[in-house]
């Protein structure tokens, strides 16, 4: 029953002595690996210090603080991010302004542009600074802009998309749809200042 496998057989360490080649070195491995091993230290310490030495360092660059995009919260919670000031006209309450702005869902989700994302040209938007005829975080984002900057706004859904008839609207009709649906939810408008037309 048991016969199928192999016997078991154990060689003692006189048997794997006698059975080794007589014309192998008889060394001591041990001794052998110390030496390599305490060669590569000493090579690797070496070029250590080659590398740290001061005469051979190489100057380091200017470490500059990285640019830290300050956030204004305004009282209606519309948070405003500066990222391009302008050096223009500024726009007031009561102007016309043209703009180009992009809006997305707060995680980032595209919504609506008046830029064509593939080519980078755009279809300005005239929007009037008054609170009956533009959404109101949006006016707030605009009032105080020069021409030539650019922001970027958190705008809740309590002073955003409140009214179908307010602008910005998109004039198709899915990218109206698409906007609409989330109206209830905040948004971020990256606008661009491109003219102030006072009135």
């Amino acid at each position: 029953m048991f016969s199928s496998f192999p016997k078991q057989s154990f060689v003692t360490n006189k048997q794997f002595k006698n059975g080794m080649a007589k014309s192998q070195p008889k060394y001591h491995p041990l001794t052998n690996e110390r030496t390599r091993r305490s060669i590569i230290e000493l090579l690797g310490f070496n070029s250590i210090a080659f590398l740290v030495s001061p005469a051979l360092a190489a100057p380091l660059p200017d470490m500059k603080e990285p640019e830290v995009l300050r956030t204004l919260k305004l009282a209606s919670g519309v948070r405003i991010q500066e990222i391009i000031e302008g050096e223009g006209p500024e726009a007031h309450e009561g102007d016309l302004v043209e703009v180009n702005y992009v809006c997305r869902r707060s995680n980032g989700y595209f919504v609506h542009s008046t830029v064509d994302q593939f080519s980078g040209e755009g279809t300005p938007v005239i929007l009037p600074l008054d609170e009956n005829k533009i959404r109101k975080g949006l006016k707030e984002v605009l009032t105080g802009m020069k021409v030539g900057g650019k922001r970027r706004a958190l705008i809740p859904p309590s002073v955003g998309y409140t009214n179908e008839n307010l602008k910005p609207i998109p004039d198709e009709f899915g990218p109206r749809r698409r906007l609409l649906s989330h109206a209830n939810e905040p948004l971020v408008f990256e606008v661009q200042l491109l003219k102030v037309i006072k009135c």
